[in-house]
């Protein structure tokens, strides 16, 4: 069975994440497609640089892909999140979720992205015009070494 829940360093195809959801029984399929953008709190970004704890990172998706289930029993989940060197208006994630019903999907797909930047290792490095920082979390909320996976969470990996 191909893997629903990954980390690529290429470019993501969005086919690639749908057709791992596409199903008879749903009437809805969500995608959401974070892209990378040109300005962020009125800084100039020039380009983006991801990296990630690629088993632990995986290991977090599937997560979120079982919470998703509990929460929405019906819905089918696929997400990949590329790392590396991204240009301005590249895919940096894609989220699909299909569901019998709309709500259901979109619920779950916003569900899905906020998760991401809660508790996926991945951290991002903007450089800008005037200097580069790196991001802890996605939310950016915690600084980029407070967001490191604990020696207990690497023993599980």
């Amino acid at each position: 069975m191909a893997k629903d829940f990954w980390i690529t360093d290429q470019p993501i195809n969005l086919n690639d994440c749908i057709a791992k959801v596409v199903r008879t029984e749903a009437g809805a399929i969500n995608t959401f497609i974070g892209t990378v953008r040109e300005f962020t709190k009125g800084k100039r970004t020039l380009f983006l640089e991801y990296q990630a704890y690629i088993a632990m990172a995986e290991k977090k998706l599937c997560q979120i892909g079982n919470e998703i289930s509990e929460k929405w029993p019906d819905a089918k989940t696929a997400i990949v999140h590329r790392i590396g060197r991204l240009e301005l208006s590249d895919i940096a994630v894609v989220i699909a979720v299909s569901t019998p019903h709309r709500n259901d999907a979109f619920a779950a797909s916003r569900y899905a992205i906020e998760r991401i930047k809660e508790i996926v290792p991945i951290w991002k490095k903007e450089h800008w015009e005037d200097g580069t920082e790196w991001i802890g979390d996605q939310k950016e909320m915690v600084s980029y070494m407070d967001n490191l996976p604990t020696e207990e969470e690497m023993k599980n990996d």
